[in-house]
């Protein structure tokens, strides 16, 4: 267990084809949870936002068009940097590109808690979007690299369903924080917890072909599913340009963006819905806030494992397996988004939440399984920065559009039912166009 493996070629054929046994420790989910704790961390820095909001609205006089605002800021950011992110990871590696984000972030995030203006807020926030971008774009390449072709969409699951877990935590943990040492403190406490994180990260964190842990038997099975090696993507622009010039890749970032735009409405405004329309307390929302994104983490990571189970069976192919549960959570998240406004009890409306977000949640997490499907090896984090970037570039607007239909009408329920309407779009962009594996030229 502790000689450094080097290569998988003198590896019997058994040992590839079989998973590795306990003896051999099962590594490839050690590394699973180092991407769980940072996706948390991630989404916990992202979501301090919409906790904070009731008290910042109240002491810095914002509006929730501003709060949108913020929203927007952040996701539009967010979306351009994934271009530049997604070649930096595939050029120069993932293990830098995560540590340095991560850093980044953390400080960003810190910050927001020091300045008082709606104007550095916003730099904050910006800031905050930079740092980010690389994160899920480096966890899929880390994945592609780890995990046999069958297990990643299963493994996608629980590591992107850390996006739930930091939201669903975020309230039972900030709240806290918010009553007791007031708003700013949210955001210095996450600060610090994501850079003894990331120092740990680059401290510790071993691609496959380096790790002195790693059996041969485990790096066997890795490679035999198409994993073991992060492969670097070329210098050449061309080689990179040409991804945009494939169908699967624009049926992805359309996709994307039909999800994300619902994605982000809850993100942002999730805690402010329930305080507005059932007016519970800042304790109650501590609770009732976390219930859906535990729901969302649940959600997806059971997709992962039926999307498994599929291909394990030889009912479809990974591509395809993934494809139709998109098509059947689309549709779902659609469903229960546009019901929402509808319902008068408080007891329904977290259900309808909750269910909206497994859905959601579920598309998230196998989108990004398949662009590691789709993409080729060199490009799985340019391929996945792309999806990304689409999704975020439009939905950025979702947040600001929204705080502005309540600002004007006094309701959620007409940024609800489209947000519902365009997230059931998703389902048709990546049933009718991600059909093929990607080459670059």
């Amino acid at each position: 267990m502790t000689d450094k493996f080097t290569g998988g070629a003198g590896v019997a054929n058994a040992s590839a084809s079989q998973p590795a046994t306990a003896t051999h420790m099962n590594l490839r989910w050690q590394v699973l949870i180092w991407l769980m704790i940072g996706g948390v961390i991630n989404y916990i820095d992202r979501a301090s936002l919409s906790i904070a909001a009731p008290e910042m609205i109240r002491e810095l006089g914002l509006s929730r068009t501003q709060i949108g605002l913020l929203g927007t800021v952040f996701a539009w950011t967010y979306a351009v940097m994934q271009l530049p992110a997604g070649w930096i990871i595939d050029r120069f590696g993932a293990k830098k590109a995560y540590a340095i984000g991560m850093i980044w972030w953390s400080v960003a995030t810190y910050m927001t808690g020091v300045v008082g203006t709606i104007s550095g807020l916003i730099v904050m926030r910006a800031l905050l979007a930079v740092g980010e971008a690389p994160c899920w774009p480096t966890a899929a390449k880390i994945t592609a690299a780890w995990f046999p072709a069958k297990e990643r969409g299963f493994v996608t699951g629980i590591w992107d369903s850390s996006s739930k877990w930091g939201p669903a935590l975020a309230p039972v943990v900030l709240v806290a924080l918010m009553v007791t040492f007031g708003w700013r403190s949210l955001f210095h406490v996450a600060g610090v917890v994501g850079i003894v994180f990331a120092v740990l990260f680059l401290l510790l964190y071993r691609n496959p072909k380096e790790s002195k842990r790693l059996s041969r038997e485990e790096f066997a099975y890795i490679e035999a599913g198409g994993g073991g090696h992060e492969m670097s993507i070329g210098s050449s622009k061309r080689e990179w340009l040409s991804l945009f010039s494939h169908r699967s890749v624009w049926g992805m970032i359309l996709g994307y963006f039909c999800a994300i735009w619902l994605w982000n409405l809850f993100l942002v405004f999730l805690p402010l819905y329930l305080l507005d329309r059932f007016h519970i307390s800042l304790g109650a929302l501590g609770v009732y806030a976390a219930i859906p994104w535990i729901g969302g983490a649940v959600g997806e990571i059971v997709v992962g494992y039926v999307t498994k189970k599929m291909v394990d069976r030889g009912i479809a192919q990974p591509i395809d397996a993934k494809r139709l549960m998109i098509v059947v959570c689309a549709i779902g998240a659609a469903v229960s988004a546009v019901a929402l406004p509808f319902s008068s009890s408080l007891a329904v409306t977290v259900t309808l939440m909750t269910f909206g977000l497994a859905f959601l949640a579920a598309i998230i997490g196998a989108a990004w399984a398949l662009a590691s499907d789709v993409a080729p090896k060199s490009a799985v984090a340019s391929v996945s920065a792309i999806q990304n970037f689409g999704g975020y570039f439009g939905g950025a607007f979702s947040p600001v559009v929204a705080g502005f239909i309540v600002d004007r009408t006094g309701s959620y329920e007409l940024a609800l039912v489209s947000g519902g309407v365009i997230a059931g779009c998703s389902a048709l962009f990546y049933w009718f166009m991600v059909r093929k594996v990607v080459t670059t030229a």
